[in-house]
């Protein structure tokens, strides 16, 4: 890690984007139901919209990606582009980390819709990690949905604010339910850095 900067790893879906209403849409579509008929709060993996008897999860993943461009369509949560450039501004160096090459043979369409995302929406970044283990890229605090990458991430020692959602009711703070909750964390635990350099 690069202790001369104050790095922040941030997730991108479910934290930046806006991952489970734009798959909800298209797994309407991909099972021809109404989309009132798909649940909004949802556990991870999303088995209340009964994937399974379609193939599950990876196959309509595969489709959002290849035929309906999914991380290049997905809408920003509210005040995240906001909040990252406010940060960067202040000297946050922002570094997205993110698992989006889980499925294999599709990396090269993930990661081209993923970089164009992120520069149609003028999100800062100075790396973009794509990696499981987000522990491993280094960061001084990390933001995170997924229960069990907060669990890996607090289980190793890294300071963790939990983006709330219905898919991590359950794990304890920090936690934020908008970006700016996350930035008031995020500005408390870098001027605490930059008080004990």
């Amino acid at each position: 890690m690069d202790e001369s900067r104050f790095i922040f790893g941030v997730d991108l879906d479910g934290v930046c984007a806006d991952f489970y209403g734009k798959m909800r849409e298209i797994a309407a579509e991909w099972l021809g139901r109404p989309l009132e008929s798909l649940p909004a709060e949802v556990s991870y993996g999303l088995a209340e919209w009964g994937l399974e008897e379609y193939g599950g999860y990876e196959k309509l993943h595969r489709f959002a990606v290849t035929q309906r461009n999914l991380f290049k369509e997905l809408k920003p949560l509210p005040d995240a582009p906001q909040v990252l450039r406010k940060l960067s501004t202040r000297g946050v160096r922002i570094r997205i980390i993110t698992h989006r090459l889980f499925i294999k043979y599709f990396h090269q369409r993930s990661i081209q819709q993923t970089i164009e995302w992120l520069d149609e929406h003028d999100i800062p970044y100075w790396d973009l990690c794509l990696m499981q283990d987000k522990g491993a890229v280094g960061a001084h605090v990390y933001v995170d949905d997924s229960p069990e990458n907060v669990r890996k991430l607090r289980e190793g020692g890294h300071a963790t604010i939990v983006f709330s959602n219905s898919t991590n009711a359950g794990l304890p703070g920090p936690r934020a339910g908008s970006w700016k909750e996350v930035e008031e964390i995020v500005m408390g635990e870098y001027e605490a850095w930059l008080a004990a350099r």
